[in-house]
């Protein structure tokens, strides 16, 4: 009897699915190349694929498309769309595939499109792409806590205090939520009274409940316990260094700090919109009540392994790194400030 063929043995555990990381191939630098499989990803969108009343144009520009990923694509053959959304959204599908096609990997677009200007690109694109960045970033890692700080990377955060413990939750998750109470409240308005805060519903991931994330880490479903953890600011220091290394070529160490004991800071970097705004206003010497320090929700430390990575300016010292909750309580973190605000030397920053 012939002995059947061993199967291939999976060295990695597998997460982020909706990534769209199995539609890539990796580059010889470490990025991940484009390939018609992810174009045709993005094509297969709701908001591309033309609807029962499209017109005749955007049905023939669709299928040249899904028959060519790649095909150039003119200013006439998407005037000639009739639907105004139609042509607005092939607009930004095609300027973004093109922006992508003209670099030899994700990360190398990206990297460019932060560097020159996103202009008109929807956030959403930008996300999906620090997603996919992210993804291969991380290939290997056996950490969920650092996984699931990852997704504050790609996915808005909405907070919550629990026994006075900073909570954040996928947004997007909890705005489903709150839909369906609202819709509760239409049919039965005591039941929906009754209702307990969304994120209340949802597991706080812990040492013990980790292992679980592997099975649902599409689900974006955990809850990470950043105000009461270590481990998870911890974990949300290494992403910042994968991501900083990975995209940079630097290497960086991040540690969580209380409080900015620096009487001489040199630079900073926010995280955020919000982060950004307070930290303007520190650097300029303007006072900054307490209703806006009490937004921080962390800071972190960062040096570089090799001083000469960083802008002589600095002269050893380190860079800040704020992250600030928003009025409405979200965290909505903005990596390309990483990309764009590190004081890296002339070498690197080319």
């Amino acid at each position: 009897m012939t002995a059947s063929p061993a199967l291939p043995t999976r060295t990695a555990k597998e997460f982020w699915v909706s990534s769209g990381h199995h539609m890539t191939r990796p580059t010889e630098g470490g990025g991940l190349a484009v390939t018609d499989e992810l174009i045709l990803a993005y094509l297969a969108r709701p908001e591309l694929v033309p609807p029962a009343e499209a017109c005749q144009a955007e049905r023939d520009l669709h299928a040249l498309l899904m028959a060519e990923p790649r095909r150039p694509v003119t200013a006439a053959m998407i005037a000639a769309i009739a639907d105004e959304d139609a042509r607005e959204n092939w607009r930004f599908m095609l300027g973004f595939r093109d922006r992508l096609l003209a670099h030899p990997s994700i990360e190398a677009a990206y990297l460019a499109i932060v560097r020159q200007g996103s202009g008109s690109l929807p956030p959403l694109f930008l996300a999906q792409l620090v997603h996919l960045i992210l993804r291969n970033a991380l290939d290997g890692c056996e950490d969920p806590h650092v996984l699931r700080a990852a997704e504050l990377f790609f996915r808005p955060q909405k907070a919550s205090l629990r026994d006075e413990t900073l909570l954040l939750a996928d947004a997007e998750l909890v705005e489903g939520f709150e839909d369906e109470r609202r819709a509760l409240m239409h049919s039965s308005p005591l039941a929906a009274m009754m209702g307990n805060d969304p994120v209340a519903d949802l597991e706080v991931m812990t040492d013990e409940n980790a292992g679980t994330y592997w099975s649902r880490s599409d689900a974006f479903s955990m809850v990470m316990n950043l105000g009461g953890s270590p481990r998870a600011r911890e974990a949300l220091a290494r992403v910042i260094e994968t991501f900083v290394g990975h995209l940079l070529g630097v290497t960086v160490a991040v540690e969580p700090i209380e409080r900015i004991d620096d009487a001489d800071w040199r630079w900073f970097v926010g995280l955020d919109a919000e982060a950004t705004a307070i930290g303007n206003r520190l650097w300029k010497g303007e006072t900054v009540g307490p209703e806006d320090t009490a937004r921080i929700c962390a800071l972190f430390r960062l040096t570089f392994a090799d001083p000469r990575d960083a802008d002589p300016k600095m002269a050893g010292k380190p860079v800040y790194l704020i992250a600030a909750l928003s009025d409405d309580m979200m965290l909505r973190m903005k990596p390309q400030n990483l990309v764009a605000g590190l004081p890296l030397a002339a070498r690197r920053a080319a």
